[in-house]
């Protein structure tokens, strides 16, 4: 298997009309999805492309689901890009990238312009297929040419796109579906947007199991029953959220309501997962199989997890667990020395999920996929994640934060997730965040609950450290949340005197 697509067309062959993808407006069978990649793949072939970048500027829906099929046929890769984006942050991204070609709907046509770039429309493609030149391009393709690029959200400076193999994702999609379970009987219920990693793990397990994935608009989220009737309308039984995305249903405690009848796989990655909201999961859907899913997207998507197999009580952090198979992670310190259990280090990850390296980005590439400095004999490449972990006695990693989230305060060394999850584990708190002010060496927590700012200080005074304790509280209405559904640290760093 050289490329996605092998895998593709034989899921294809078996269930020529099983349902592949739905969104709001129809239903995409394997065979239509097929047909409609092979015809716009041939529309890009046919512009003399290859191995270049393509934009997708879609919205979340079947077009873009046969677009990104559609980009593989034609042997170039694709970046699907945010269209609630700034124009500024894209044109960046597209000034990083120099695209070779845009394709959009046509009722965003007018919404995008770059350069000299040519832009299509997805009805402008999509004619007839050369299966000729489709079958040229795929002989001249290999597997560690690029499937896809993904840009990050750009949280600690210029967005950086990382750059997968066809290989990477094989082997990555090899160990994810095996171990999850996933097969022709998983229906998803989609919740995260294609530009964010943690989509590609259910939406190439639909295309090369067979299985069927039905998207949730954004806007239920604002409504929380509506994700329910739609889990239940489309019998969904697997799930892989961001933890915000769950959180959101045990604040609003909907499960007292109506609860999803189908569900048996809940997963979730992307941030950290309070022990609060898991138990109130479990404790209305206690024969689910909970995942904790953890992993950067220069792993594909995932390079540790943990199946829920204790429970937890509400102060506690949730494992990251261990390494996935064909996929080895340690633990260095400053000193590039191996860290032995309950010492803290960077997580490192070696192996066949390992991204390619940044798009136009040699020295950003070199710094973070470098060589491994246990391994003297030979070169072998790791990644250096920027996580910092902890290995625990039962063997599990624990998450402690990033290492751009450490501070020095008072002379200590303190990490925010920390205090975080102090504060989240209060009953009337709904999420946090922490942000060092760097000038006046003020630590500040801002927060969503009903609760008063004298009840966090004596939390935080009974829990933590003094010098741990926040020197400054800021309650607000919503937390701002990024475009992939995460708490918008940056916006806080930048905005919280203002609040």
């Amino acid at each position: 298997m050289k490329t996605i697509i092998e895998l593709f067309e034989r899921a294809k062959d078996t269930y020529p009309n099983k349902v592949a993808f739905g969104d709001n407006n129809y239903d995409l069978t394997f065979s239509e999805l097929y047909d409609s990649a092979k015809r716009i793949g041939t529309g890009i072939a046919r512009l003399n492309l290859f191995k270049k970048p393509v934009v997708l500027y879609f919205e979340k829906n079947n077009h873009l689901c046969e677009a990104r099929m559609a980009v593989t046929y034609s042997g170039n890769f694709y970046v699907c890009m945010d269209t609630t984006m700034p124009v500024d942050r894209v044109m960046t991204i597209f000034d990083s990238l120099d695209p070779a070609l845009i394709i959009t709907d046509d009722n965003l046509r007018d919404k995008i312009e770059y350069k000299n770039v040519n832009i299509v429309t997805y009805s402008d493609l999509k004619k007839d297929i050369d299966q000729d030149l489709l079958e040229s391009v795929y002989d001249r393709i290999i597997d560690t040419d690029i499937c896809y690029a993904i840009y990050t959200s750009g949280s600690t400076g210029k967005p950086k796109g990382t750059v997968v193999c066809h290989n990477a994702l094989i082997k990555y999609l090899e160990w994810f579906t095996k171990e999850m379970g996933i097969d022709n009987n998983t229906v998803f219920g989609g919740q995260t947007q294609f530009y964010f990693s943690a989509s590609i793990s259910d939406f190439y397990s639909t295309i090369i199991m067979g299985a069927s994935y039905y998207m949730i608009p954004k806007s239920y989220f604002m409504f929380p029953m509506k994700i329910i009737e739609l889990l239940n309308e489309k019998k969904v039984n697997t799930i892989y959220w961001v933890p915000s995305a769950l959180a959101l249903l045990a604040n609003y405690d909907v499960f007292k309501y109506a609860k999803p009848l189908y569900l048996k796989k809940i997963m979730f990655a992307g941030e950290v997962m309070h022990v609060k909201h898991l138990n109130y999961l479990i404790s209305y859907l206690p024969d689910c199989t909970y995942t904790n899913l953890f992993g950067p997207t220069e792993t594909v998507d995932i390079c540790t997890y943990y199946t829920v197999d204790r429970s937890f009580n509400p102060e506690e952090s949730l494992p990251i667990g261990k390494h996935c198979n064909n996929c080895d992670t340690f633990v260095l310190k400053d000193d590039d020395t191996k860290a032995l259990p309950n010492e803290i280090g960077e997580l490192c990850v070696r192996g066949s999920f390992l991204a390619s390296g940044y798009y136009n980005m040699p020295e950003k590439t070199q710094e973070a996929f470098c060589p491994n400095p246990l391994q003297k004999a030979y070169p072998e490449r790791i990644y250096r994640t920027g996580d910092l972990v902890m290995e625990n006695e039962r063997g599990e990693y624990i998450y402690m934060s990033r290492k751009d989230f450490q501070i020095k305060h008072m002379g200590y060394r303190i990490e925010l997730g920390e205090i975080e999850t102090s504060v989240t584990s209060m009953d009337k708190i709904k999420s946090c965040v922490c942000i060092y002010d760097n000038e006046n060496d003020m630590i500040i927590l801002i927060y969503e609950g009903r609760v008063k700012d004298d009840e966090i200080f004596a939390r935080c005074k009974d829990k933590l450290p003094s010098y741990m304790v926040p020197n400054k509280v800021i309650k607000v209405p919503t937390m701002a949340l990024n475009q992939n559904g995460k708490i918008d640290r940056n916006y806080y760093k930048n905005n919280y005197k203002n609040l």
